[in-house]
């Protein structure tokens, strides 16, 4: 079982700007539809329970958290002839 990688968290509501800090290194995007989505990569599952205790902490509702793969380098497939 992976633990680590890139997550995608959601949140109801839009979080100012001024909270990125807290979220370091992480990408922050108000959605049209009224989420804050909260990307990036986590180290640990450590790491991934601090961002979320953040979240409780600044009592902002959370919709999800995604583990998402990361992005697949350009690997030429062998011909299988």
């Amino acid at each position: 079982m992976r633990t680590n990688g890139p997550y995608e968290i959601r949140l109801k509501g839009h979080l100012d700007s001024r909270w990125a800090g807290w979220f370091d290194g992480l990408t922050i995007t108000s959605e049209n539809d009224g989420t804050t989505l909260i990307q990036g990569s986590v180290v640990d599952q450590a790491a991934l329970y601090g961002l979320l205790q953040k979240i409780r902490d600044m009592g902002l509702p959370l919709v999800s958290v995604t583990q998402v793969e990361p992005d697949q380098p350009d690997v030429p497939t062998a011909d299988p002839r």
